[in-house]
């Protein structure tokens, strides 16, 4: 999430689509203005939202979304499935065996670090 990102979906973005569309966010919590999303939802603004992502994980219980019923929030699980598990096991070990194998990881964080 980046400043420039934070609350891209605020009350001007929000007011500016149909009545009848759906918010859906399984990117990053902070992209929604969960405030002003609430509002439009209350309202009847936007027809609906789907939110695998909150501002704040784990979201409070008293959280005012959890209390609408044109909103569906899962719990941060919308990139998990069989498959990507399976993918992810398999990128990690290929990565582990070209590190013991002496060559070098397609996807470094802390390269500047290694090479001290």
């Amino acid at each position: 999430l980046l400043k420039s990102t934070h609350h891209m979906f605020n009350e001007k973005t929000i007011g500016k689509m149909k009545n009848t569309a759906y918010l859906v966010n399984t990117g990053r919590g902070g992209l929604v203005d969960q405030k002003a999303l609430y509002n439009a939802l209350k309202s009847g603004e936007i027809a609906g939202a789907a939110l695998d992502v909150m501002e704040e994980e784990p979201p409070k219980a008293n959280e005012p979304l959890f209390t609408l019923d044109n909103v569906i929030i899962t719990p941060h699980i919308a990139g998990y499935s069989e498959g990507s598990v399976i993918e992810l096991r398999n990128r990690v070990f290929g990565e582990v065996i070209t590190v013991l194998k002496g060559g070098q990881p397609n996807a470094w964080v802390n390269r500047k670090e290694m090479s001290k």
